[in-house]
């Protein structure tokens, strides 16, 4: 497998589909800022990440991921509007062949387009089962180094994510939304998400929650002690722009603020 990925670096054929990005917003909402953008990808005629995942194979799967991220760079070199936003990128441990080499077109992508390789973090899903747990921690140790952030995504559901957890130790964890959603109404939901704020703090790892939809749900998950946020209840992704969002919730000190800070 590695040398495939290795050939990947040489291989000029174009994807044999067009892309692009969506961003939505990360809000700090203990700051009341915009904390980052995650890059989500689009068909360039609106379609879902679906539509653009199904035609993603072993064959393309290594083309793709550098694409993404290179894509998701150029984009944000142009309308991000100071260097303390951050960019979120996903990426696919399985893709990455060897870390030090596979990292070299996204730093080529944010010298060409003057973005600050310290802005960006990379953010990995527990849904994707890790072949090589080891390769996995050596990715991390990398893009470390390098200067980067770290995120687990998705986490409370798929592969093992307290075991993955005490393998390495990212910079954030993106609570799933599976987890958030009723939690309003759920004790049980309530304690799980204080838990696992808890154990982060102990680690030292910063807790997102995603997905958030409501004012309920923020006010939760705020007693939970979690400050950054995403979801429609603040703005949905919007394609190769910036989106304004909606709302603060109950702990807006100013909205005008958060909306100004986007676009200065």
């Amino acid at each position: 497998m590695r040398p495939a990925g290795c050939q990947g670096c040489r291989d000029a054929r174009p994807l044999p589909f067009a892309f692009t990005m969506a961003f939505q917003p990360i809000v700090d909402v203990g700051r009341n800022r915009i904390w980052g953008y995650e890059a989500l990808v689009r068909g360039t005629e609106g379609q879902g990440a679906g539509w653009i995942l199904e035609q993603v194979d072993e064959a393309n799967r290594y083309k793709f991921d550098q694409a993404c991220r290179v894509k998701a760079i150029e984009l944000a070199g142009e309308l991000f509007p100071d260097a303390d936003t951050r960019l979120s990128i996903n990426f696919m441990p399985n893709a990455v062949y060897e870390p030090a080499a596979c990292i070299r077109a996204t730093l080529e992508a944010a010298r060409r387009v003057g973005f600050s390789h310290r802005q960006i973090m990379f953010e990995f899903t527990e849904n994707e089962r890790m072949i090589d747990v080891p390769h996995v921690q050596r990715i991390i140790s990398e893009y470390r180094k390098q200067g980067f952030l770290t995120a687990l995504d998705d986490f409370g559901a798929g592969y093992a994510g307290l075991n993955l957890l005490a393998s390495f130790q990212p910079d954030l964890i993106k609570l799933d939304m599976e987890l958030i959603r009723g939690i309003a109404s759920s004790p049980a939901r309530q304690t799980i998400v204080a838990c696992v704020a808890t154990m982060a703090r102990e680690l030292g790892i910063v807790v997102l929650a995603e997905g958030v939809e409501s004012a309920a749900e923020l006010t939760a998950l705020r007693a939970a002690g979690i400050n950054l946020f995403q979801g429609y209840y603040f703005a949905k992704p919007s394609i190769a722009t910036l989106p304004e969002v909606f709302s603060l919730g109950p702990f807006d000190t100013s909205v005008q603020n958060i909306r100004t800070a986007q676009v200065v």
